[in-house]
Order: structure tokens, then sequence, then C-alpha cells
């Protein structure tokens, strides 16, 4: 069965992007634009990951990730990060909200490939 990914990003470009790259490698993505609705669609969707874009309108990546590792039934499922905001203190900063993974942006394909496969390996099957 595919792992599932739930990609929260509001540019829709990079939206489209990311779950064409998941698709090619054989995962499930469910494309979220709206930060507001991660969380509920991370219940509804129950992902193996979920990559978060930090700079969003209306709720920041960071305050997102801070309620999944917040709530006990969603606390275990990780997180890359996905940022244009790569100055120092930032990943870091991330990193204590909770994320498991870092990404920068622009992307490197094989970058982001590797970072997804080594999260998804942290996941018991």
């Amino acid at each position: 069965m595919a792992k599932k990914i739930l990609v929260v990003e509001d540019n829709e470009l990079n939206l489209k992007l990311f779950c064409d790259l998941l698709r090619a490698h054989g995962f499930e993505a469910e494309p979220v634009r709206d930060g507001r609705e991660a969380v509920e669609r991370t219940r509804a969707f129950a992902p193996d990951l979920i990559i978060m874009d930090i700079q969003m309108p209306h709720v920041s990546g960071l305050e997102l990730i801070e309620q999944l590792k917040a709530d006990s039934d969603l606390r275990h499922i990780p997180v890359m990060a996905v940022t244009a905001y790569a100055a120092k203190g930032d990943e870091e900063r991330i990193r204590d909200a909770g994320a498991e993974g870092y990404v920068s942006k622009p992307i490197s394909v094989m970058k982001f490939v590797e970072a997804v496969g080594a999260l998804l390996e942290l996941q018991p099957t």
C-alpha cells in the first residue's frame, strides 16, 4: 500500500510540483492549499508524513506544527518543513516547533525525495 503524504502549501506551483514528484515516486499525495484546514485534513487523511510550508497566509506552518505536535492523536506523524526562509536560526526554530525534517526552497528534487524517504523510514510499518 502506498504511503500517504499530506502536502500543506499555499503556492499553487509548489503544491503541484510536490504532489507530482511524490506521485511519481509511488506515494499517495493529498494537497492542502489553506493552512487553516491542515489539522482537520490530517485527521481525515491519516497521512504517514506531512510536508509543511512555513510561510503561509492566515496561519504559519510553525503554528501548525506546534498544533499537530500538541495533539496526542497526531503527534506521531513526522513533519517535513519546506521554506524559502533559510536564515541563520530558522532551521533550529522549525525543529524546536517539532518538525523532524527541513528542506529549503528552491528544492533540489533529489534532496526532497531523499528527505521524504528518510522520514518515512522512521515510521513503524
